[in-house]
């Protein structure tokens, strides 16, 4: 008789954990204990009640089966309130907090146990999730997200130990979130709502709120929701904000509803509200990013186009708006935390400070991005970035001989930054532009190139990404792809994110044409450019020797002088981390 094949079938898939609970069985054991098995009443009982089979119990771990994806999510939620509810009538010490994984998979069925990747995933997904949160996997994800009132924030595709495929995550916004609209939208009179103040670890939130149709005309519906429909999208792959989901957002449609209330009760710091016009031919989509604390605009844009093509207006519409309304968020959030004693920062508001000092190029200010980033970091170990701007600030310190004692010592300390930011967050594109960064600066070309293709492969629409990438691409002998993408950074981002601006970004430009030998190019650019940094200084001056204008470069090399009276142009360049050292002399010998 031939062996019996395991048995498969397809199952949702429970796992929850609690949060902290070596600490607290550390402080109380007994008390500990108690208060587990008051929560695991409330945790089994949903399960029970929504058809569940709890098939796996170690410790503080719950994990269960359910047939159905829906009734797995309804018994998390609904424990998940219970608990919260608990929470608020007993002390902080006996107060138990769950994170819960849900997935939808094929599992291994032998005896009363299952196994297999369909347990695995939501075991894996199960610490992503906040506390007191819930996180699905995309298969889950999809069969759920039409048939409840729920909320779901994408938080992009994460790597997982042995688990061969990256596996795309949402958090769930349960539906208290979307059950307090109709309350909301009330016209009866309330106190004045208060603006949430964020935790340690929460980022700024924003909502993108259904955009007006102000056309009359109703088959223009589908481009207005389409648009915001991907600003939601595109936000959702952003990690430095939170984005409330579709379901929420439209939930709001047509409802006239202060955005004061809509901040207080679905916790947003940002709102974002727009309108579409059409005239014949002719579209005018207008875009406003709001302060609901302040009641301000922080910034408005409008943009003019055809219908010829209504798909790529949109297209390129989603692509401006994702790029101004992220620089304009963290510029927003950065004067918020410039306003705030610093004790009372959360880890992103550090993380924002650290990196606006960083940006000062300077002793003091690399210093301070430091104690900011420290302090990002004791706010919440998790966040990737910190990690990864700490390493560039020790990178740029480095460099310009900021620091006193064994450089090898800081060195080794700034790549356990890098390695720490990438096994907190392999998919986070922000840190692989900052790696990137680095790497170059250690002249390590290899893993440069390998950071910087995967931060552009995750956003190519980013300025910053696209920028390191294409300097990359540069300084290491491919002048011509690098120079079109250090333009397509410039074309992206005319006015400037953050400490960049366009005189920077025309510089690099104008680096990139000298390395690929069009000098008279360089020239046109340098036209448009105002205040020169040194390197663009360089590519000017030694296009002009190549060219054989003498005169022209000696009155340049006047004015760099006058302009940079402390800088060696030769001992700059020298700087400048060009892969290949005769290009390197040459360039060094045409300035002389």
């Amino acid at each position: 008789m031939s062996e019996q094949k395991p048995r498969r079938k397809l199952a949702a898939i429970l796992a929850a954990d609690v949060v902290g609970f070596s600490k607290k069985m550390g402080e109380n054991e007994d008390r500990t204990l108690r208060n587990l098995k008051a929560c695991r009443t409330l945790t089994d009982e949903s399960i029970e009640a929504h058809h569940g089979r709890v098939f796996g119990s170690a410790g503080d771990s719950v994990i269960a089966e359910f047939a159905s994806p829906v009734d797995a999510i309804v018994a998390a939620v609904e424990f998940q309130r219970n608990l919260r509810d608990r929470n608020l009538k007993i002390t902080p010490e006996d107060q138990m907090e769950f994170r819960v994984g849900l997935n939808l998979g094929d599992v291994i069925v032998e005896g009363d146990n299952l196994y297999g990747d369909g347990v695995n995933v939501a075991a894996r997904l199960e610490p992503l999730a906040e506390p007191g949160g819930i996180c699905v996997s995309g298969k889950f994800h999809d069969e759920v997200r039409r048939k409840l009132d729920l909320g779901f924030v994408s938080k992009g595709a994460q790597e997982m130990k042995n688990i061969e495929e990256p596996v795309h995550t949402f958090n769930v916004l349960m539906g208290h979130e979307t059950e307090k609209v109709s309350q909301i939208s009330s016209s009866a009179p309330s106190a004045a709502p208060t603006v949430r103040q964020p935790s340690a670890n929460e980022k700024p939130r924003l909502i993108v709120l259904p955009f007006n149709n102000l056309s009359n005309v109703e088959d223009n519906d589908f481009l207005v929701d389409g648009i915001v429909e991907d600003l939601i999208t595109e936000f959702s792959r952003i990690n430095s904000i939170e984005v409330i989901s579709r379901n929420t957002a439209f939930s709001l449609k047509g409802k006239e509803i202060e955005n004061t209330k809509i901040a207080a009760e679905f916790g947003i710091d940002f709102i974002a509200t727009g309108s579409i016009r059409s005239s014949g031919n002719r579209i005018r989509i207008s875009v406003d990013l709001t302060d609901p604390a302040t009641g301000s605009s922080i910034w408005s844009e409008r943009y003019d186009a055809t219908m010829d093509d209504v798909f790529e207006v949109q297209d390129e519409i989603v692509r401006k708006v994702i790029v101004a309304l992220v620089g304009k968020l963290e510029m927003a959030g950065l004067e918020r935390a410039k306003r705030k004693p610093t004790e009372n920062l959360t880890s992103y508001e550090y993380l924002l400070r650290g990196r606006d000092f960083h940006h000062k190029f300077s002793k003091e200010g690399v210093l301070s991005a430091i104690e900011m980033l420290d302090k990002s970091i004791e706010a919440d170990p998790n966040n990737a970035q910190a990690y990864a701007w700490r390493a560039c600030s020790l990178g740029q310190g480095m460099g310009q001989g900021y620091f006193e004692g064994n450089l090898e010592d800081i060195l080794a300390e700034a790549k356990s930054m890098i390695q720490k930011s990438l096994e907190l967050d392999e998919n986070d594109f922000e840190c692989h532009r900052l790696l990137c960064e680095i790497n170059k600066f250690f002249n390590d070309f290899e893993q440069a190139e390998y950071f910087g293709r995967k931060a552009f492969d995750m956003n190519p629409n980013d300025p910053r990404i696209v920028s390191a990438y294409g300097d990359l691409l540069v300084l290491t002998g491919r002048a011509g792809e690098g120079t079109d993408l250090l333009i397509k950074a410039y074309e992206l981002d005319p006015v400037g994110m953050g400490a960049s601006n366009a005189d920077s970004r025309l510089g690099d430009v104008m680096f990139g044409t000298y390395m690929k030998g069009d000098y008279e190019q360089c020239l046109e650019y340098d036209k448009k450019t105002g205040k020169k940094k040194p390197m663009a200084w360089a590519a000017k001056i030694a296009s002009l020797e190549s060219l054989n204008q003498p005169q022209e470069k000696e009155a340049e090399l006047k004015k760099f002088a006058d302009a940079y009276p402390e800088i060696v142009l030769g001992e700059e360049i020298e700087k400048l981390h060009i892969q290949d050292a005769s290009a390197k002399q040459t360039l060094k010998d045409l300035v002389a």
